[in-house]
């Protein structure tokens, strides 16, 4: 059953309060359960039944991610995700590709800091074959050289056009800015430098330490049940053993970082800013509070503060966001706009306008009702797909969350009061700790003074 949040802004608070407490007991009776249970290899199972559409979605989440590549060698977890999606031990590349064709089946891979995923989605027709697929590209790897050259030249082919993307240089200088020489201290992906630098030994390494089923979870959402499920995965993952090299759960507090500045050169008419501070943890017991705290601030679209300031009382800007992404240890919590490079320091004032307003207290209990009223109003459409479902699932299997988590969800967020966030605010809405890149027409000479084109 779902449920059409009011979009309506015009009712009093009190009746908006009132709504949404009674639509809570509705939301959480929609909100799927989840199902656990393990192998004997130690993979957690997770599973939501959804009997609605006779398809089936899987994700499997590994602790692989890019926080594991070699010093220098940014971009293996990536590369190493490709791979194994593209050919296996079994089928070459041109076998493999006809053969998911010819069952309809959608497997595909990717890495971020922390994890590397393989998922898949089937017709439940052919969930059998689907979980042989994504079971032979988990454990037989192909490694054919051709391939991997391939696949690394295309990449290298890619982040090096990235780099006429002012937002990708910032970004990456971001994250530099940030993390230094920690694990997260590069992108995923890599650099067109740090790509190249990598030899296929390097991902068998990284797969040899890391895909184990030790700290792995199995996510599937879709027309199937958990008997049958296991009775699928159990003959063909029983030979896949081991624990990781590094535990999943095995990371260092990156160091705190506040207040620096770093600009990029690039001829452009245009200036990327991009504002940064270590955010929180996944485990962290202030994300809610600070969760609904950047949807006033910036994660709002066109009804948050900072929208409604540099864009739409001044005109500096198209867009203006914020989000932050909470990892294993401390994520980025990020303020992003690209503007003119004439109208840079104006918007840059607004910027910190804005944090230091709502850091004091210049939030109101409308601008708060507001927020939960469409955060609980969209959460639902995050789960009416499987594949959505299945990204979600495999978060809350990673990261060690309640397996009522979806539905803690809802409650959390209504819980969230405007005292709370106020003291949040406090604590993360100073202006000065804030670290800024700019990437823009900067004079080499006089790097603190843009050259503005006309």
């Amino acid at each position: 059953m779902k449920f059409n949040p009011v979009t309506q802004s015009s009712f009093p608070l009190p009746f908006l309060t009132l709504l949404i407490g009674l639509l809570l007991p509705f939301y959480a009776e929609a909100i799927p359960q989840i199902q656990e249970q393990s192998l004997p290899n130690g993979v957690r199972v997770l599973l939501v039944e959804a009997h609605n559409i006779p398809m089936v979605s899987m994700q499997i989440t590994l602790p692989a991610g890019s926080r594991f590549d070699q010093h220098g060698k940014g971009g293996s977890a990536s590369l190493l995700a490709e791979m194994l999606t593209d050919h296996t031990a079994l089928h070459d590349d041109k076998q493999w590709a006809l053969w998911l064709d010819s069952e309809a089946m959608r497997i595909g891979s990717g890495a971020d800091r922390d994890t590397l995923q393989l998922s898949m989605t089937v017709l439940r027709e052919s969930l059998g074959t689907g979980i042989q697929a994504v079971s032979e590209a988990l454990l037989h790897p192909g490694w054919k050289q051709q391939r991997f050259d391939l696949i690394r030249k295309n990449a290298v082919d890619g982040a090096t056009k990235a780099l006429e993307d002012p937002g990708t240089q910032t970004a990456e200088a971001t994250a530099s800015l940030l993390y230094a020489d920690h694990p997260y201290g590069h992108r995923s992906p890599g650099t067109a430098e740090s790509l190249a630098r990598i030899q296929l030994p390097d991902l068998q390494r990284l797969y040899s330490e890391q895909i184990k089923p030790q700290g792995s979870v199995i996510a599937i959402s879709g027309d199937t049940t958990m008997q049958e499920i296991i009775s699928l995965l159990q003959p063909r993952l029983k030979d896949w053993v081991g624990v990781p090299s590094v535990a999943a759960m095995a990371i260092a507090e990156p160091p705190l970082v506040l207040g620096q500045n770093n600009q990029i050169s690039m001829p452009t008419s245009q200036v990327q800013l991009q504002y940064s501070r270590l955010g929180i943890a996944r485990s962290s017991k202030d994300f809610f509070p600070l969760f609904v705290l950047n949807h006033i601030l910036g994660g709002g679209g066109f009804g948050s503060r900072l929208m409604e300031e540099v864009r739409e009382k001044r005109g500096l800007v198209y867009g203006v966001y914020s989000y932050f992404m909470p990892l294993l240890a401390p994520g980025p919590f990020i303020i992003s706009l690209q503007t003119k490079a004439s109208q840079a320091d104006d918007a840059d004032l607004v910027v910190r306008d804005v944090l230091d307003q709502m850091r004091h207290g210049a939030i109101t209990e409308k601008q708060l009702s507001d927020s939960k009223k469409n955060l609980i109003g969209s959460f639902a459409q995050r789960l009416d797909s499987n594949r959505e479902r299945v990204g979600l699932i495999g978060m809350i299997g990673f990261y060690h969350l309640p397996l009522d988590y979806l539905q803690q969800w809802v409650e959390q967020v209504n819980a969230v009061s405007l005292a709370n966030v106020k003291i949040i605010a406090q604590d993360w809405l100073d202006p000065d700790a804030w670290n800024l890149v700019e990437t823009g027409p900067y004079s080499i000479a006089n790097p603190s003074h843009r050259s503005i084109k006309p």
